[in-house]
């Protein structure tokens, strides 16, 4: 059995940790298999881990979490996808959906069923991952293409544009 180290780096509050760039460079250098940071209602996921990972060539690069309604799954899976490009193949996505102190108070969504809610905002990243046709979802948390009685009627099914490295991006 191979045991894998993990640098959890996290998210910070006032301003980013000003040994952050080190700890990176260091756990690369120091074989760990990935750095992993997170985000609540400050600092995103994404970004540290296009900055910090531009300094490294083999850690991989997770988030630990990325919150739901943080954004869409679409949206969630470009950024993916943008961090799996820049950095060769080394991204990890996690997920999770936060509390409602955070969802409602901060994302101004309701905090309603976690797990169907995750379950479709999985579904939909697969998809796009996947590229195997348009995007769609009939689920009701996140309908694609939008049709409800406020939509304007133009939207229609897209099949993502940007080539994955992988269609096993880990989630």
């Amino acid at each position: 059995m191979n045991m894998r180290f993990g640098l959890q780096l996290g998210y910070w509050g006032a301003q980013p940790p000003g040994t952050a760039q080190e700890l990176v460079i260091a756990a690369e250098e120091a074989e760990f298999d990935a750095v992993f940071t997170a985000e609540s209602w400050g600092s995103d996921a994404f970004t540290p881990l296009a900055w910090w990972g531009s300094s490294t060539s083999r850690v991989r690069l997770g988030t630990s979490v990325a919150q739901l309604s943080a954004r869409t799954p679409t949206a969630t899976a470009m950024a993916a996808l943008s961090l799996d490009h820049l950095s060769g193949g080394r991204a990890i996505l996690g997920l999770g959906v936060s509390g409602p102190q955070v969802v409602e108070g901060w994302y101004g969504q309701p905090f309603a069923k976690p797990l169907a809610r995750t379950r479709e905002y999985v579904d939909i990243i697969r998809q796009v991952l996947a590229r195997e046709g348009k995007v769609t979802s009939d689920g009701p948390h996140y309908p694609l293409p939008y049709n409800r009685s406020d939509a304007s009627g133009l939207g229609k099914p897209l099949k993502p544009i940007t080539h994955p490295l992988r269609s096993d991006l880990p989630i």
